[in-house]
């Protein structure tokens, strides 16, 4: 039996419902050396801000217990580049793969700046991934994503640079995050993702001094799942747009787990650092799991947790 693996997130669909996580799949140019990226969901590239950022120093990654740590900094080569140069927007364009750019900024105006650059040379740009885990310069460094104020003005500025379709990637370092979702969906979000990274930090006890020269990073990995699935279920409670899992998935099962609590697609993002080929696994565990259990579509499986 045939089984159709589309999902529909209504601005756009995608021809499967697993996407790559943003930072963890680079922009697809050395994964495409090991298989068509194309067969993917979406591939979300790693952020682009309106400038270069060189990230944190170094070491920025540390192994936790079933998950990661890393304060990578936003690492990237900004907008132009990514627009115009080698391996970035141009090379994708080559491979017919669906891509969803992430974007950031340290201000409005950045946000505002390379979505508008976007819209402009869209081409092969299917949607923009709003990372809103980033400090505003300009309002003493609070995070966008933790200020549902902040949230508000950053996305509805947004919306007015693009007509691209927009998901707003949700910190989970809120204590509702229900009102942050809602809030995204007001401001004109026509999807959300979550979750992003947990705040945490890593200690080496014999050298007295933190693992990671920036102290604290993003914990990311299976330890984070419980709580991913928790809030993604509580996401798509509070708003009508289409809400797109993450955090710790590494198998089919898992994928299910969190279409189960209510997302309509999935990304994969630690497990490729150690698997390339996981988010191909992933796909195939879906529908393995829709074949077994005589599904048709994998739509019919979307909050359809029992409670």
């Amino acid at each position: 039996m045939k089984i159709d693996m589309s999902v529909d997130l209504g601005k756009f669909k995608l021809k499967n419902p697993v996407m790559t996580a943003s930072g963890t799949f680079g922009y697809g140019y050395e994964y495409n050396q090991l298989y068509d990226i194309s067969r993917l969901g979406a591939v979300v590239v790693k952020g682009i801000a309106p400038f270069v950022s060189n990230g944190n120093p170094t070491p920025r990654v540390a192994e936790t217990a079933s998950g990661m740590l890393n304060a990578i900094g936003l690492q990237g080569p900004g907008v132009d580049k990514f627009l115009h140069g080698d391996h970035y927007m141009p090379f994708l364009r080559t491979t017919g793969a669906t891509v969803i750019v992430n974007i950031w900024g340290k201000s409005i105006a950045d946000y505002c700046e390379v979505a508008r650059r976007m819209d402009e040379d869209r081409e092969g740009i299917t949607a923009l991934e709003v990372n809103i885990s980033c400090p505003n310069v300009k309002a003493g460094g609070v995070a966008f994503g933790t200020d549902t104020k902040l949230l508000n003005e950053v996305i509805s500025a947004v919306r007015k640079a693009t007509t691209l379709p927009l998901i707003v990637k949700l910190s989970p370092n809120v204590t509702k995050i229900g009102d942050f979702a809602k809030a995204a969906e007001d401001a004109g979000a026509d999807a959300v993702s979550l979750i992003n990274t947990l705040t945490g930090m890593a200690i080496n006890a014999e050298t007295r001094k933190p693992k990671i020269a920036n102290l604290t990073g993003g914990l990311s990995g299976p330890a984070v799942k419980p709580v991913a699935l928790r809030m993604v279920y509580e996401a798509s409670k509070a708003v009508t747009i289409p809400v797109i899992g993450m955090g710790g998935i590494c198998n089919g099962i898992d994928a299910v787990e969190f279409m189960l609590a209510g997302a309509k697609a999935v990304a994969v993002g630690t497990a490729t650092f150690t698997d390339p080929y996981a988010p191909l696994k992933v796909i195939d565990g879906i529908e393995d799991y829709l074949k077994r259990h005589n599904y048709k579509s994998v739509s019919e499986i979307v909050g359809a947790l029992e409670v």
